[in-house]
């Protein structure tokens, strides 16, 4: 499944946040695999989008950064699903 990881960072952990990110590079756990991270310019908000079969290690990421950012993570389908269960509400 894939999810789409939204975070911000809250001004009083700005500093901290980039410290950790810089040292580290936020890598993902044993079971998460990063299909692509973007951070809007000139902002404190950034989305991850990624693919696990274990929500467990999703957690695990989120877990990892939960103390610096304010984080939402939905599970997230493509067009091709969206539309699959379209049709399926329609039949």
């Amino acid at each position: 499944m894939k999810y789409m990881i939204c975070w911000s960072i809250p001004p009083e952990n700005y500093d901290a946040a980039l410290d950790a990110f810089l040292e580290e590079g936020a890598p993902m756990p044993a079971g998460l695999k990063s299909l692509g991270r973007w951070h809007a310019p000139g902002s404190t908000r950034g989305w991850l989008l990624c693919e696990a079969d274990d929500p467990v290690a999703v957690s695990h990421h989120v877990a990892q950064w939960a103390g610096l950012l304010n984080i939402e993570t939905y599970p997230v389908i493509d067009d091709a699903g969206a539309g699959e269960a379209a049709a399926r509400a329609r039949a």
